[in-house]
């Protein structure tokens, strides 16, 4: 499926749209919709989740993974998490999707913007946006989830901010561990530096991570970085 822009520019022309004309959001996106050739955007979010790069990537993981999911803001990286965690849960596995920057409402829009109804997962299902998100917070309400349950972690930078959470290097290799023991493949959602965009290269690297306390990024088993739709997947060495 082509598009006139990646998906986030086509939304933020919508909210320009729906603020310039004093129409509804709703609205507004159906208009955008429309001008990429789709009867509404419900129908657009549709095909563009079946066009996403999400199953492949899923393919490359496997339990245990622990992924670093990173780049610059509006590119897309909440909605590509979300959608590894449907594609998951389509092939039957659980998802869960832990957040310190979204509220449930804002999730919602988000499943809706990707075709997904998230009032139609049930337990298979869980979302927690509770202040108290940290890597023993995690653990704690993972305990239970089958072997192969998909999780997000949004995000990575924001783990440590409560005085009480443990430094943020610990809390990664609490993660790791818990990965590999029960089998779990955890996405944690990453910024990327403000220096990166100074920068010639086509997409992030590791070394474009912001770590704004010390991070030992070799914790991670891969890497999954996007830029306007580009999405390079590899492994950590």
């Amino acid at each position: 499926m082509r598009l006139s822009a990646p998906i986030y520019r086509l939304k933020r022309q919508a909210k320009l749209l729906s603020r310039e004309q004093g129409v509804t959001l709703h609205k507004a996106l159906d208009r955008i919709a429309k001008g990429e050739g789709f009867k509404s955007w419900s129908h657009l979010a549709k095909r563009y989740a079946e066009d996403r790069p999400a199953s492949h990537i899923l393919s490359e993981l496997t339990p245990g993974d622990l992924v670093l999911l990173g780049a610059r803001p509006e590119h897309g990286k909440t909605l590509m998490a979300l959608e590894i965690i449907m594609e998951a849960m389509k092939s039957g596995a659980e998802g869960a999707f832990f957040t310190l920057d979204y509220n449930d409402t804002d999730v919602a829009h988000r499943l809706q913007s990707i075709g997904s109804d998230p009032q139609k997962m049930g337990a298979t299902f869980l979302l927690d946006t509770s202040d108290e998100i940290d890597a023993d917070h995690i653990v704690e309400q993972l305990k239970g989830k089958p072997r192969g349950t998909v999780v997000a972690i949004d995000y990575l930078q924001v783990l440590d901010q409560r005085r009480s959470s443990p430094e943020i290097n610990q809390q990664i290799e609490t993660l790791r561990a818990f990965a590999k023991e029960a089998g779990h493949i955890i996405i944690l959602i990453s910024q990327i530096d403000r220096k990166y965009e100074l920068g010639t290269q086509d997409l992030p690297t590791l070394a474009d991570v912001r770590t704004p306390n010390p991070l030992n990024l070799s914790l991670f088993t891969k890497s999954c970085f996007l830029r306007e739709g580009e999405v390079r997947l590899e492994a950590v060495a």
